[in-house]
């Protein structure tokens, strides 16, 4: 073999080496999906009316605790979808203060989706509406910091 081969065959190892790398960058990178990854993030929950003796109560059944009236939990920035199902013997219709939103009058089988965009923390009583508010729990939005806004020491564990 003679020294003019061996340095081609450097160059063309040197120049496949360098053209994986660059594939795998760019693979790596995202850039060949055929879906796009980043979509918006959202919190869903669905919860039934009921008639208990007498009493409106309110009960999780995704994404919140089974209890009677429970607290709903979703975050500030991100979509908060939820379903409301009437599984009671009356009409009833959820209502967020402090969003102003509300279902549909929801006949007994009948179900509705609301979504909100919170922007602000806080505590919002939610009511079923219907001649009057009755206040039935509340919804707590949150603010949830990504990990490399932590500050001190939390920002020395990570």
């Amino acid at each position: 073999m003679e020294a003019n081969d061996k340095k081609w065959i450097i160059v063309a190892m040197v120049a496949g080496i360098f053209g994986l790398a660059v594939t795998i960058g760019f693979v790596g990178q995202g850039n060949v999906r055929h879906v796009d990854i980043f979509w918006a993030e959202t919190v869903e929950q669905t919860i039934v009316f009921e008639d208990v003796d007498g009493e409106t109560k309110v009960r999780g059944i995704k994404g919140v605790r089974g209890d009677a009236n429970p607290t709903l939990l979703s975050r500030t920035s991100f979509a908060y979808i939820l379903t409301v199902i009437n599984n009671g013997t009356t009409f009833h219709r959820l209502y967020i203060d402090g969003f102003n939103v509300q279902t549909n009058l929801l006949e007994p089988g009948q179900q509705d989706t609301i979504t909100i965009y919170p922007d602000k923390e806080g505590e919002f009583t939610y009511y079923d509406k219907r001649e009057n508010l009755i206040p039935l729990g509340t919804i707590k939005i949150v603010t949830v910091v990504a990990s490399d806004e932590f500050k001190g020491i939390w920002k020395d564990l990570i």
